[in-house]
Order: C-alpha cells, then sequence, then structure tokens
C-alpha cells in the first residue's frame, strides 16, 4: 500500500461506505479494529445524524475511519418525466397503502452543512461520491489533516479528480453494488461501465495518485489481484453488508444469498441513477420507465420501499448488491476482515511462486 494508506489500515481492506442504513457505527467501528478502514455513509442523513454516528464511532474505536459524502447533483431533470414516473407508480401506492415522497426533499443533501461539521471536528479521511469537489474544497480538508478520496469510474473522471487535489482514488468498476459514481448522469453511458481490473490498468496508466479498488470483490483471492493490476488497496461493500453489525434490513441480508434472487441489473427504478441491484418484482416492472432524475426519484421512492420492508416484502425493496453476492458470508466483521486477509496472504503467495518459475 501506499504511505497514505498504510498510515490509516492495516490490510488493504477498506468497508464500503454504504448508504441507508448498512454503514453504521458499529459495522465501521469493528472493521478499523480489526486492522481495515471502516467507513460511516453521511448520504441522506441530516447533518445532526452525521454528526451523531462520528460521535458513536469515536467511543467505539480509537482507529481512524471514514465518512462518504454525496456531491450536489446538478438541476438537469425534466420534471414532466418525473410526473410521468410518479403516475407509473400509482399502483405501488395503492399496494402499500403509502404516499410518494416530495422529489425535491433533499436535492443537496446538506452538503455545505456537511462540509462544514468535518471541517470543524475533522475526522481521518472523507470520500466523495457523484462527482469530485472543488479544489478549495480538498485543499481545506488538507489543511486540518483530513486524507480525501473521490470516487471515479473512468479515466477521465480519475484526472479531474488528480487536478482537483484529492489525495486518493476510489476506482469502481461495474461490478460494483449500489450507486455507480459517475460524475454525468445520463441514459448515454448507462451501459459503458468498466470492469474493475481494466479500469485498474487504465486509472493506472492516466494518474499518479493511490488507487482503492472496488466492485464485486467479496475474496482475498480477488483482493491480491486487483493488487497484482495496480491498486494500493481494496474496497468491499456486499461483502460486509450481511455481517451482524451491519444496519443493512434483514430481508436485504437474507437476499445476498438467497436462491430466489439469481442476479443483479443496473437500474434507475429506485432512484433515478444507475444503482446494481438484485432483480426483483419492482425493479422488473419499473425501471424500463424510470428517468434520469436523482435524487428526485429516490425521494418519491422512499416511502413505498420503507412500506416493503415493514410488510416483509423483499420484492418492492432496494436490494443493492455487488455481483458477487453469492458468495457473501455471513461473519463477525473482525472475522471476516481476518478471512479476507489470511486469503489475501495466501494468494499472495501463490502469485510469488508462480511468478518465480
Amino acid at each position: 500500500m501506499s504511505s497514505v494508506l498504510t498510515d490509516l489500515c492495516r490490510y488493504p481492506i477498506v468497508q464500503a461506505p454504504m448508504a441507508g442504513g448498512a454503514s453504521c457505527p458499529q459495522l465501521a467501528a469493528a472493521v478499523s479494529e480489526a486492522g481495515g478502514l471502516g467507513f460511516l455513509a453521511a448520504g441522506y442523513k441530516t447533518v445532526d445524524g452525521m454528526y451523531q454516528e462520528v460521535k458513536q464511532i469515536r467511543g467505539l474505536t480509537s482507529r481512524p475511519f471514514g465518512v462518504n459524502l454525496f456531491m450536489p447533483q446538478p438541476r438537469t431533470a425534466d420534471s414532466a418525466a418525473i410526473e410521468v414516473y410518479r403516475q407509473q407508480l400509482a399502483g405501488e401506492v395503492s399496494w402499500y397503502e403509502t404516499p410518494l415522497g416530495d422529489p425535491d426533499s433533499g436535492r443537496d443533501d446538506g452538503y455545505e452543512a456537511k462540509l462544514a461539521i468535518l471541517r470543524d471536528d475533522p475526522v481521518p479521511v472523507v470520500s466523495f461520491t457523484f462527482g469530485c469537489p472543488s479544489r478549495a474544497v480538498l485543499e481545506s480538508f488538507a489543511k486540518a489533516g483530513t486524507v480525501t478520496v473521490v470516487t471515479v469510474t473512468t479515466p477521465e473522471e480519475a484526472q479531474i479528480a488528480q487536478s482537483a487535489g484529492a489525495d486518493v482514488l476510489c476506482v469502481q468498476g461495474v461490478e460494483a453494488g449500489g450507486h455507480q459514481g459517475t460524475y454525468r448522469d445520463d441514459f448515454a453511458t448507462d451501459q459503458s461501465g468498466i470492469g474493475l481490473l481494466t479500469l485498474i490498468a487504465l486509472v493506472r496508466e492516466t494518474v499518479e495518485l493511490p488507487l482503492v479498488a472496488t466492485g464485486g470483490l467479496m475474496r482475498g483471492s480477488q483482493i491480491a489481484a486487483a493488487l497484482a493490476a495496480g491498486a494500493d488497496a481494496t474496497q468491499l461493500g456486499t461483502a460486509f453488508l450481511v455481517c451482524p453489525e451491519s444496519g443493512a434490513h434483514p430481508l436485504h441480508k437474507r437476499a445476498m444469498t438467497n436462491p430466489l434472487f439469481v442476479r443483479t441489473e443496473l437500474t434507475r427504478a429506485f432512484t433515478g441513477r444507475p444503482a446494481r441491484g438484485l432483480v426483483n418484482r419492482f425493479m422488473r416492472e419499473h425501471g424500463p420507465y424510470a428517468p434520469a432524475a436523482y435524487p428526485q426519484v429516490h425521494y418519491l421512492t422512499t416511502g413505498l420501499r420503507k412500506a416493503a420492508a415493514k410488510t416483509g416484502d423483499a420484492q418492492g425493496m432496494a436490494l443493492w448488491a455487488g455481483q458477487g453476492h453469492r458468495l457473501a458470508r455471513e461473519l463477525p466483521a473482525a472475522q471476516l476482515v481476518e478471512v479476507l486477509a489470511d486469503e489475501l496472504d495466501a494468494a499472495s503467495v501463490n502469485y510469488a511462486q508462480e511468478e518465480s518459475r
């Protein structure tokens, strides 16, 4: 690992910041305590909600941890398309007996206020998704002693982030569960995602920053492959989602290995932005009609998803999952970190033996 990352964690294992509840203080603290780097997800939380979680994790571990922020999105969504989709969801409203939400209720996710909190009371790492912060923002965190990580999905985005002054890049392959962190959200790019190993190589040829690779990684041997391809560390989300410390809904956890859910797809059905999840009824019925309108569609469907979870209906939930979801292991987070580290060591020995032949 680069020196920037070795100061943060013993193993090249980062727990992905999964917005929506999975990345709670208990999970992040357990990962950090075990030698990985735990992350809190500030997305969709209030400013005070984020602050309280930071306080909580500080009470659970003295090890470094990170906080992830969502970048504000441009006001480019077509209001007419959102209204058409609202009508498309009328049957869901009746089925779950729950009204649709206000699509304009959280446009910037409290971005500026969250920045202020994290600058006034610095945390070890802050990462950004759905775009690149300004140079001034990144410089302000550098002055506070905070390492900054910017998510990228193409070599072009990597160049933008390096030019802006990011310390580390999180290179996200198309295999990743949850939202794709693309900078441009339009239909033309929905099917143009790059596989992780290829993306690592492309980005490594483009920039000189440390790289954290993420996308479908579930085993130590895959971590070894990503490191061999040029990454300095790896980030895993789905692998940690099923841990007992995870705040994910029990239905979501069980779905990872439920034979009823055989594959994942990228969809706009739940949030208006491409995100990878297990294919279920809601995705099949509404994915083809969902507009490019994030975060408006997210807030429109929030109540429906909560109602589905409350009634035990996984077919109406956003079951975010990476392509490797069937490899999920229901282990305590600390044990999972140790298992992954052991698998990585074994795979690294095999690589070294093969190279020496």
